[in-house]
């Protein structure tokens, strides 16, 4: 029995148990929306802008450990949806990103809502695909799928006319695919393990690295394992935290930019770095001469070859999956039983206790102003540390990531590599679907959160309980910090004076609306917001404007270079 294109995408989308379609309708794909309207496997939920649909979908993913689902329309359709794209990318997140396009006959003629998604996207998606031939398209999204979720993940486009739509063919989908030019490998080399083994069992000042591919390729549990056995000191980056318990004594907190002295000190100046599914970019290592200033040997695992050696030279690569190959160095010490120089481990902890009692994080408690450090470790204690925390982009965004402890994997949702404001509450909505008894907590700015709170009419209609924290501090506080640093305190463009009243905004959507201008009712506001279980809750904290996020390391300078206060 033949079957329209429209049909044979929806029936795909059912033998991928997609969940959830993020999405808007447009001319392009109106009779896949009929297909999905005529069907109740796959629900559909209906943001209000593309750039939310993709975050969504982008927000489902990273919590779960499935592929994110987004369908758009043609021309301003896909433009909108870039941004979303480009995010995912940075950060290798696997979506399926399904657009319409004019009818094949009408491409390259400038036809209404037109535009060329094949090369617009081309810079920012894993791939691509044009379909042209409805018998194609059953493979060509079993390829997508194949695609987005293997190796090094990320977003794959499938770009369907919509006269492809409404062709018939034969339904057949295949159970797997094979690719002649596209073959991951997963499995590390053996030697290079054990040279990894020998290096790290020979080290002084020994150190753990791990970025978003522990957390990617489902290594968190391996990579506890190997930090507690060898007794090493462990760092996160922005987008690792939760793949090391950041309760653990052995964890040092974020490194980077905006990370804590202690862990940038003990990367610094390590002799043999472990790097685990990270990729040593510029808000981690800051000034790559600076970094080599001190002399160390690096062995560095990850999914993707092109990342090894790209800003940063290693002296012992292991491409491959990071859970199978620490699953492997794991197997190989337990049966050597070779362990680290004890005395040399003590000596080095020693220090990094020394690093860590300066305390960077420090900040003033008995301010009669609001501070924003202080929300964020009321909102840990509040929901016990066990929330999924979504972030926008900003200082904001430092704190939580600096005072929210994460324990778990997939609990910090942000966008780390293409830092898009706008992202977070999008995501707290693909966050919330993916877990729909679970605490979500959009952490966010007064300037961010105007990026896409259209979305909070998407919250009433599906009736996401998500808990917003809006930091307020009536500035782009991030622009307005380098401001203060870096350009004599000239505020171009950074204040917001024409800010909404956000309870009203929040009220207007159908939700609870909250301000909060006290210390001592941040706790109290987080309770009462946290026991509304049925409701979205907007919390509008009024913040001290003039806090900036310590530690920080300026632009161009090293990792051992940081301001303190």
């Amino acid at each position: 029995m033949q079957v329209t294109g429209a049909e044979v995408v929806v029936r795909c989308l059912q033998e991928e148990g997609v969940e959830y379609v993020f999405g808007y309708p447009g001319g392009a794909v109106l009779f896949l929306y009929d297909e999905l309207f005529k069907q109740n496997k796959v629900k559909h939920v209906l943001v209000r802008h593309e750039q939310g649909a993709i975050h969504a979908a982008d927000g489902y993913a990273r919590s779960t450990e499935k592929v994110g689902v987004a369908l758009v329309t043609s021309g301003p359709g896909v433009t909108n949806a870039v941004t979303g794209i480009a995010t995912a990318y940075m950060d290798s997140i696997p979506l399926v990103v399904i657009t319409g396009q004019v009818p094949t006959q009408a491409i390259g003629q400038d036809a209404f809502q037109e535009s060329d998604t094949v090369g617009i996207t081309r810079p920012c998606v894993k791939h691509n695909f044009l379909v042209k031939d409805v018998k194609d398209l059953a493979m060509t999204i079993k390829k997508a799928f194949y695609i987005a979720s293997t190796g090094r993940p990320g977003p794959v486009v499938v770009d369907i006319p919509k006269d492809i739509t409404t062709h018939k063919t034969e339904f057949d989908y295949p159970e797997k695919v094979t690719m002649r030019s596209y073959n991951p490998v997963t499995r590390g080399h053996s030697g290079q393990i054990k040279k990894a083994i020998q290096m790290l069992m020979g080290a002084k000042r020994p150190m753990v690295y791990s970025g978003g591919g522990v957390i990617l390729g489902g290594a968190s549990r391996e990579l506890t394992k190997l930090v507690r056995l060898l007794g090493l000191p462990c760092t996160n980056t922005l987008m690792g935290l939760g793949g090391y318990p950041a309760t653990d004594r052995q964890f040092l907190g974020m490194l980077g930019m905006h990370g804590t002295y202690e862990a940038n000190m003990a990367m610094q100046h390590c002799d043999v770095l472990l790097a685990i599914g990270a990729r040593f970019d510029d808000r981690v290592i800051g000034n790559p001469k600076h970094f080599f200033q001190e002399e160390r040997t690096i062995i560095h695992i990850d999914i993707d070859p092109s990342s090894i050696s790209k800003r940063v030279k290693v002296d012992v690569p292991i491409v491959g999956n990071v859970r199978e190959v620490l699953d492997d160095l794991l197997k190989q010490l337990e049966s050597s039983k070779v362990r680290p120089d004890s005395e040399a481990l003590k000596t080095w902890w020693t220090q990094i206790e020394l690093w860590r009692g300066r305390d960077c994080l420090k900040y003033d408690r008995s301010s009669p102003i609001i501070k924003p450090q202080y929300v964020i470790q009321k909102l840990y204690e509040v929901t016990g540390g066990n929330a999924y925390v979504t972030s926008d982009v900003g200082q904001h965004q430092m704190w939580a990531a600096q005072f929210y402890k994460f324990d778990q994997p997939r609990h910090w949702i942000n966008s780390g590599g293409l830092g898009t404001m706008g992202f977070g509450l999008p995501a707290a909505m693909g966050v919330q679907l993916a877990h729909p008894e679970a605490q979500v907590a959009c952490v966010t700015g007064e300037a961010s959160i105007q990026m896409c709170i259209q979305e909070l009419s998407t919250c009433k209609q599906y009736r996401l309980p998500i808990k917003v924290v809006n930091l307020n501090n009536k500035y782009m506080g991030m622009v307005r910090q380098w401001q203060e640093f870096f350009h004599g305190n000239r505020y171009a463009e950074s204040y917001m004076d024409a800010l909404p009243d956000f309870v009203k905004l929040a009220e207007s959507y159908g939700h609870v609306g909250m301000r909060i201008d006290k210390p001592e009712d941040v706790e109290p506001a987080l309770m009462e917001a946290f026991a509304r279980k049925d409701d979205l809750v907007f919390m509008d904290f009024t913040t001290d404007q003039t806090e900036n996020v310590f530690p920080m390391v300026p632009g161009g300078k090293g990792l051992s270079e940081m301001i303190l206060v």
